[in-house]
């Protein structure tokens, strides 16, 4: 019966369309509307604003009132505002009545405040715009299907303006982020998204296909080689925050496609980067949130403190009470992560099984900024080693609330090394790690060239906008989430 109702309601406005039409009144000729002012401002500025005529426009959202006078919501790109329709005001005003939720008009008119204070616009003049032909959906579905609200983004943005906030905070935090790195001296720029090889993480590419050159192309899983590259040639300082592509999971944290920033600076090492990533984190704090003490749920996350300093195997051992750093025999290690209950199969080194026990009992705890540091070399094939044990590599992950927001190295410079790396990769590629990195000659070459000592960094941007718009699904900040089709 619903359904019905649906389909006779949809025929309706149909019917209305056709009827303008027929009249020389087709709305979707009208080709621009000359608007002059907005609802937030109107709202928030009203004695600035009082008697005096605007001309706006927007979205029909709710309609009350009857006989000779309507009051209509307005819903323009900042808010909304309160329409008062007369008939004395109004010739067309029967035609106006026969307007529906939905339809994008523009309104010529008075401010004033109505008898019970409500800022509103005494309207003298009315355009139909744009005629909607949907039912927008809380009227049939309401807003809990999630699945409708990521498919129908447009519609969640109408109906849901704290979605649309959202939205405004990630793009303010993207141009922070813009002007930090401006403002110390790094170079913004652009590097392929298409590659004949898919480097600088561990992680399966999405693979196409050239046809002029007939050959697979690989879209791009990180930043990092080109970016170093350009390091080689003599830049000190670039990044760049692009999209990059993951044929991976998806979960509340991963979508096969997502915003990284990664940057390079020329004579730094992973220190000087973890204070440039609190330095940002800390500015992103006062400019966007106004406060370093950030609400995440139910736990309030401090970003003005120093962030915590940990080697990966001090944390194994402070929560599980296994000394990793002790053991040189990978029997031993996999036993005592068969004790801890992690899965180990497949991880055939010390540092490997370290770092799947590290991810299984670990990184849930970290809540409030932590740096892990001192990696293992296994899992960290373009790091520099620790001078003072080549174990480890003097790189770190960011965690906080339990979730890794970046990563960062001293970045490895020794072609010999990076080549003896990118081989034992390749090993592992053999042995049926899809994730494996290939072996990049070019970059081997690049690295013979020449590639001073560098502090490299990358961020996962949707993670950082989830901290700051206490979002958590990566779904709900993407405009756009990939989504299975429906068919």
């Amino acid at each position: 019966m619903e359904e019905k109702n649906l389909s006779e309601v949809l025929a309706v406005r149909r019917e209305k369309l056709d009827k303008l039409q027929s009249e020389g009144k087709n709305p979707y000729e009208i080709t621009k509307y000359d608007v002059t002012d907005y609802a937030k401002a109107i709202n928030e500025k009203f004695e600035d604003y009082e008697d005096q005529n605007v001309s706006v426009a927007g979205r029909i959202m709710s309609k009350r009132g009857q006989g000779k006078v309507g009051f209509y919501d307005l819903l323009d790109s900042t808010g909304k505002i309160q329409l008062f329709l007369k008939k004395d005001l109004l010739p067309e005003y029967n035609e106006i009545k026969k307007v529906d939720i939905g339809d994008i008009v523009g309104v010529k008119g008075e401010v004033f405040k109505t008898h019970q204070g409500q800022v509103s616009i005494r309207v003298h003049e009315f355009t139909l715009l744009s005629k909607s032909l949907q039912i927008l959906p809380e009227k049939y579905h309401g807003l809990k299907d999630m699945d409708l609200r990521y498919r129908q983004r447009y519609v969640d943005l109408i109906v849901n303006p704290e979605v649309r906030d959202v939205f405004v905070t990630r793009s303010k935090i993207i141009a922070e982020i813009r002007s930090f790195l401006d403002n110390r001296g790094f170079l913004e720029v652009e590097t392929p998204v298409l590659n004949t090889l898919a480097g600088g993480a561990n992680a399966r590419p999405f693979v196409t296909h050239h046809n002029t050159l007939d050959i697979p192309l690989y879209m791009r899983i990180a930043l990092e080689l080109p970016l170093k590259r350009l390091i080689v040639g003599g830049f000190d300082k670039v990044y760049e925050m692009s999209r990059v592509f993951r044929n991976e999971g998806m979960d509340a944290t991963h979508n096969p496609e997502f915003t990284l920033l990664e940057t390079y600076e020329a004579y730094a090492d992973f220190n000087d980067v973890m204070d440039m990533v609190e330095a940002l984190y800390h500015d992103l704090a006062e400019k966007i949130a106004g406060t370093t003490e950030i609400e995440y749920g139910d736990k309030t996350i401090s970003l003005g403190s120093p962030f915590k300093r940990e080697r990966m195997v001090d944390l194994v051992k402070a929560y599980t009470d296994v000394d990793f750093d002790a053991m040189t025999d990978a029997d031993e290690a996999k036993a005592a992560a068969e004790k801890l209950h992690v899965d180990v199969d497949g991880k055939h080194t010390v540092g490997e099984i370290m770092a799947e026990v590290f991810d299984a009992t670990v990184e849930d705890k970290l809540i409030q900024p932590t740096f892990v540091t001192m990696h293992p070399v296994e899992i960290s094939p373009l790091a520099k080693k620790d001078p003072d044990d080549p174990r480890y590599t003097q790189r770190f992950e960011l965690y906080i609330d339990g979730a890794e927001c970046g990563n960062a190295f001293s970045e490895l410079n020794d072609p010999i090394d990076q080549r003896q790396r990118f081989e034992a990769q390749m090993d592992k590629k053999a042995g049926g790690d899809e994730e494996a990195h290939p072996y990049d000659a070019d970059f081997i070459n690049a690295l013979e060239v020449g590639l001073p000592p560098t502090g490299g960094l990358g961020i996962g941007i949707d993670r950082l906008v989830m901290l700051f718009t206490n979002q958590h699904s990566i779904r709900d900040v993407i405009l756009f989430p990939t989504m299975k089709p429906l068919d």
